[in-house]
């Protein structure tokens, strides 16, 4: 059974702001249909917290590669 969640719930169980969540995060990271719905059409959004925590586990996995290295602008080369 799937748990529904506002973006305040999702905030406070990820500690991500609402508005971020809401501005960035969608449609960007969560895919409508698959990560969040909008029921009865409405302007309303509800987050599918099995398929976040999914894709967090997931996202958490690619990221643990040993070859990386470090470049002086923050970011890493995945060489």
């Amino acid at each position: 059974m799937a748990t529904y969640l506002t973006a305040q719930e999702l905030g406070n169980r990820i500690k991500y702001h609402p508005k971020y969540i809401n501005d960035v995060l969608r449609d960007n990271v969560f895919i409508e249909g698959k990560h969040y719905i909008r029921p009865f059409n409405a302007r309303k959004v509800l987050y599918l917290w099995e398929a976040i925590e999914e894709q967090m586990m997931t996202s958490a996995r690619e990221n643990e590669v040993d070859d990386l290295i470090p470049m002086a602008s923050g970011g890493v080369y995945r060489g």
